[in-house]
């Protein structure tokens, strides 16, 4: 079914019975329940303000702050340079799965902060969001908001946006097929507010179809919020409701083309709700939806005030994740997101596991470990290939006040059941600096995961205005092979004839373009960094032979040696936290030093239990 053409709509609501419908979600009972605004937040203000110029002044871009991973600014100028003056928030991201080096990412582009005109931002990485290219604004001088990216198995990129004509709110969809570098002309894909976009990158009917998602606030079709495209964004069919019109949620494809969206009951926020389609898959079938209530031990935040982190947005969104392992995890679906409980704590990092296709739903895991009252908002949530976990969050954990936040991580290797100790990943930043005319710096962040890391984009304040940067979590993987470059290079499976970090097949490098090289001795970067409890250390040997790895404290202190006999060419050591004593060693920096006929190198690591 296409655009234009009539269907007939069957929409189905599942009602549980009282045993089946486990740990369904309730309001409080001593707190009312909320809804959302009945009127669309997304609406366009002011006029369009001056475009950018062609040379924008440029100021550096801060220093990477010591012990914690490198953010990289994505709205830079043609010098690489931060922008002054303007602002960028809301960003979403898509990485191409056949070549991991090339990205894109798209924001709210505001190019002054004296005006809420705000525009289609778009960048683009060709390695591995190391660094990025801002070519201008997708549609200059035309209202754009809610820009979400996704990708399919190809590599192609689609990009939708909100457009608001004379109070009609509609999503066009943008298409890449050169990794962000140009985008085609857009298509009409019916929409609203607050939309979310996936592609089915399975193996399944549905392979290769874009599902969409939207809020009946500010909707094109009233409670018909969900529309598919079965032929790669060409053309998009009549939009059809779903049962209770989950809103500000997110959208994932299990590995047999089942459909979830997720998102809250806008007549009362703490009503989390998942909906399912094990039909929008079949392109001859017209799609429908089972919904259930989930419980998240609290309800969504939205337009709290000036007390909160971010006064006039969202606290984050509800993010959905079907498995993609299969096998013992067959039907096992995940929900995220940051929520406001019972009592003084503001706001939590709260999970939700069903293993039965999202007919029940576990009691709600708290994923920040923190004790005492502070905001844990923006939560995000991705799976990985290989079925592990990653959730970010900003946090005011350590500063006390509310805008003042740092971005925080944890893992999980077993579906969600335990998550590992949350590890500090940003300096400080103020979320109410640099407003663009609006009280908010957006409504969410997105991770993508792989079987190595996981890559995010997010909005902070680190230049005192709002901009979009990218963060590599863990080791990259340039190839796709499922083995950090760090570790592909030591172990000799990957050449790194120029010595940047980067496998030299990622660059199109070959053997034989490369000049011979006599072996060296060289100390590299320990992987992962931060690290718990186990990191790997690479480095390459001239000679064969016994050579030694001191680990000493930030003070110089001694803590263990490791004895090794090296072989001619790349090594690898690895270290598991654990003193000369076998008791583990307490989170820090740790300085580990290599020495070795002919060469002494040291570099430093940081341990983040």
């Amino acid at each position: 079914m296409t655009v234009g053409r009539a269907i007939a709509i069957a929409v189905v609501v599942v009602l549980l019975p009282a045993a089946r419908a486990i740990h369904a979600a309730s309001t409080p009972a001593d707190e009312p329940a909320r809804a959302a605004p009945a009127f669309p937040h997304e609406r366009p203000g002011d006029q369009p303000a001056p475009g950018r110029p062609a040379q924008p002044v440029e100021t550096p871009a801060p220093r990477p702050q010591f012990g914690l991973p490198t953010s990289v600014q994505v709205n830079v100028g043609p010098n690489g340079g931060n922008i002054a003056d303007d602002a960028a928030n809301e960003p979403s991201l898509a990485v191409d799965p056949t070549n991991p080096n090339r990205m894109a990412i798209g924001w709210r582009q505001f190019d002054t902060i004296t005006s809420n005109f705000r525009e289609a931002g778009r960048a683009y990485s060709q390695d591995g969001g190391r660094s990025w290219h801002f070519p201008g604004v997708l549609d200059p001088g035309v209202f754009r908001s809610d820009p979400v990216l996704t990708y399919d198995a190809d590599g192609r990129f689609f990009y939708s946006s909100l457009r608001v004509v004379s109070g009609v709110y509609s999503c066009d969809i943008y298409t890449s097929t050169n990794g962000g570098v140009s985008w085609q002309e857009p298509v009409y894909a019916w929409g609203g507010d607050k939309q979310w976009i996936s592609v089915d990158r399975t193996q399944s009917m549905g392979r290769g179809h874009i599902y969409q998602i939207w809020s009946t606030a500010g909707s094109c079709c009233g409670t018909s919020i969900f529309t598919r495209s079965t032929d790669s964004g060409l053309s998009w069919d009549t939009p059809v409701p779903i049962p209770q019109s989950p809103t500000w949620g997110t959208l994932d494809v299990a590995p047999d083309g089942t459909l979830y969206a997720s998102g809250v009951d806008q007549r009362n926020l703490s009503r989390i709700l998942v909906s399912r389609s094990t039909n929008a898959r079949d392109p001859f079938a017209f799609p429908t939806f089972t919904t259930v209530l989930v419980n998240l031990g609290g309800s969504i935040g939205v337009f709290l005030g000036p007390d909160s982190p971010n006064p006039d947005g969202l606290l984050g969104q509800v993010w959905v994740a079907a498995d993609p392992t299969g096998g013992a995890r067959t039907g096992w679906v995940y929900v995220l997101a940051s929520v406001d409980p019972p009592g003084a704590d503001p706001m939590n990092v709260m999970f939700t596991r069903s293993t039965d296709g999202g007919v029940t739903w576990s009691a709600p895991v708290r994923v920040n470990d923190d004790v005492g009252n502070a905001w844990q908002w923006f939560g995000a949530m991705s799976v990985a290939p290989n079925g592990r976990l990653d959730a970010v969050w900003n946090d005011t954990r350590n500063t006390g006040v509310a805008n003042r936040s740092e971005l925080h991580y944890a893992t999980s290797a077993d579906g969600g059941v335990t998550w590992s100790a949350n590890q500090r990943m940003s300096a400080v930043f103020d979320s109410h600096v640099g407003f663009p005319n609006q009280d908010k710096i957006g409504d969410y962040v997105h991770l993508v995961s792989d079987a190595v890391g996981a890559n995010l984009t997010y909005p902070a304040t680190f230049n005192g205005e709002q901009d979009v940067w990218f963060l590599r979590i863990g080791d990259y993987d340039c190839n796709g092979n499922g083995i950090g470059d760090a570790q592909d290079i030591a172990a000799g499976t990957s050449t790194d004839w120029n010595g940047n970090g980067r496998p030299d097949t990622c660059e199109g490098l070959q053997v034989s373009d490369a000049p011979p090289a006599a072996p060296r001795w060289s100390l590299g970067a320990n992987v992962p960094n931060p690290f718990n409890p186990t990191t790997r250390i690479p480095f390459e040997a001239a000679t064969a032979g016994a050579v030694r790895l001191q680990i000493l404290d930030i003070a110089g202190r001694y803590v263990r040696t490791l004895d090794v006999r090296a072989r001619l060419g790349p090594n690898v050591l690895t270290w598991d936290g654990h003193d000369a004593r076998g008791l583990p060693v307490a989170s820090g920096v740790y300085i580990y030093q290599l020495e070795a006929p002919q060469m002494r190198a040291s570099r430093r690591m940081v341990l983040a239990r």
